[in-house]
């Protein structure tokens, strides 16, 4: 099998337990998030941490704002969106060879971060909190106020094992206020759905993502975006690759505006609007990484300081003291839902609150898929 052998890309002396690891995901039934990973497929970083790639081009996020009407606005919401897939789904662990497994949060877990202005877009902020374990769930919350811009969300994951690869169905929204800066005033909404990802090279152990299916940006303005992806096939194909269309929610198929390419790479128009140039979005621009305060600065919760054993003994190799650690963290937190459960004194949510029904995805999702129901997930109101 050559470069596809099993466990061909995994260090000689993990070639054992990645076997292992294999055989009891392709018998495992349920969600696969639930299992326990050998430490050296790993991240050293917290899914808690996963909302910053929204925020990576802030310059495209307060942009967001910007535009002569609707429309233009709409490409701008368009372009930032596809400017946090590279981030999100292929760089995140390039300095360790392929893709890792992210450390599973614990509850309560907070991941609390910055963008300074740099180029009079204002700071962007961050506030990202674990809301739930069982099923995993992360809600946060990221803010430009001088742009007036902010994007409010919830992810969790499902994922199954197909036979070569494994399927990661995104479960959860976001969605995008964009403060109007005409007569008018008020804001404008923006609701952004997950697209599917699937990664494959499991079997030969040197895991990546490919996204898969669609997902949409549909605009209280009335417009909406459709982005379609397809991957590297066995035989056809380019990996990585999307095609993007923004048209009238009452009528997709009219479409107004069009593009396509890598979402790793360069994308173009096909359809362009006036005065723009042949490419849509060139995915090589620099990315800007979220700021935190230092380790010794974070409370007890925020989440390098939850892992900073485990992610010291990944970094450097060291995988018992790594599985250690984690073991240590996991056990503490089976003691303490336990306490809670006898005390009668549930965990209770610091930065977010809880919507059962989250009327505003109801509302924009009727464009595309008519019945649909989601709740989510709200940021608190800040004390001043």
């Amino acid at each position: 099998m050559s470069g596809e052998e099993v466990g061909g890309a995994v260090p000689e002396a993990q070639k054992a337990s990645w076997g292992s690891f294999i055989k009891s995901i392709a018998s495992f039934s349920g969600d696969l998030s639930s299992m326990t990973a050998p430490s050296f497929i790993l991240s050293p970083v917290s899914l808690t941490e996963y909302p910053s790639y929204w925020g990576e081009h802030p310059e495209l996020f307060a942009a967001c704002a910007q535009g002569r009407d609707d429309v233009e606005r709409m490409t701008n919401v368009l372009r930032w969106f596809i400017g946090t897939l590279k981030g999100q789904y292929t760089s995140r662990n390039t300095s360790m060879g392929s893709e890792k497994k992210p450390l599973n949060p614990i509850l309560g877990e907070l991941f609390i971060g910055s963008w300074p202005e740099q180029k009079g877009e204002g700071e962007t902020t961050l506030v990202a909190e674990q809301v739930s374990h069982h099923p995993p769930i992360t809600a946060y919350h990221i803010s430009n106020e001088k742009a007036g811009v902010s994007l409010e969300g919830h992810s969790a994951q499902k994922t199954s094992f197909t036979g070569r690869s494994i399927t990661v169905k995104q479960v959860g929204h976001a969605i995008l206020r964009v403060q109007r800066k005409d007569a008018q005033g008020g804001e404008d909404l923006y609701l952004i759905t997950l697209p599917q990802l699937s990664i494959e090279g499991i079997l030969w152990g040197a895991p990546y993502i490919e996204l898969s299916g669609a997902n949409h940006i549909i605009s209280s303005t009335g417009y909406a975006a459709t982005i379609n992806y397809t991957g590297k096939g066995y035989f056809s194909g380019k990996a990585h690759s999307f095609k993007a269309s923004i048209a009238p929610t009452s009528k997709l198929d009219a479409v107004l505006y069009s593009a396509e390419g890598e979402w790793s790479g360069v994308s173009k128009w096909k359809k362009a609007p006036p005065g723009q140039d042949s490419v849509f979005w060139d995915a090589n621009n620099d990315r800007r990484e979220v700021q935190v305060q230092p380790l010794e600065k974070q409370g007890k919760m925020e989440s390098r300081k939850v892992w900073e054993k485990t992610a010291e003994g990944i970094r450097s190799g060291n995988y018992d003291a790594a599985s250690k650690d984690k073991s240590r963290i996991e056990n503490e937190q089976r003691t303490k839902r336990k306490e809670e459960i006898a005390k009668g004194t549930p965990h209770q949510l610091e930065m977010f609150v809880h919507v059962p029904e989250d009327q505003e995805f109801v509302k924009l999702i009727s464009a595309v898929s008519k019945g649909a129901t989601e709740d989510t997930y709200r940021r608190k109101p800040r004390v001043h």
